[in-house]
């Protein structure tokens, strides 16, 4: 598997744009729109920043419409009859 990066635009594909593909597939398609990359490249994409704020779990149904409440939320479940 080897990573390719494009450095032309063409139809469907914009520059910068990422692959992955086999090595026979790379070997067919670099040259004048696409160079290959290292793999560390194509990995960063993927990879979650410090920037990104972390999005926590809510489980009071309250705080899910963005209203803070103080109640606890519990969960209830029917009685068989």
């Amino acid at each position: 598997m080897k990573c390719i990066k494009a450095i032309k635009p063409s139809k469907g594909v914009e520059v910068g744009d990422i692959k992955r593909v086999d090595d026979k597939t790379a070997y067919n398609m670099v040259g004048s729109m696409w160079a290959y990359i290292p793999k560390s490249e194509y990995k960063a994409q993927f990879a979650k920043t410090a920037d990104e704020p972390k999005q926590e779990k809510k489980s009071n149904p309250k705080q899910m419409d963005g209203i803070e409440s103080e109640e606890p939320f519990v969960k209830t479940r029917k009685k068989a009859k």
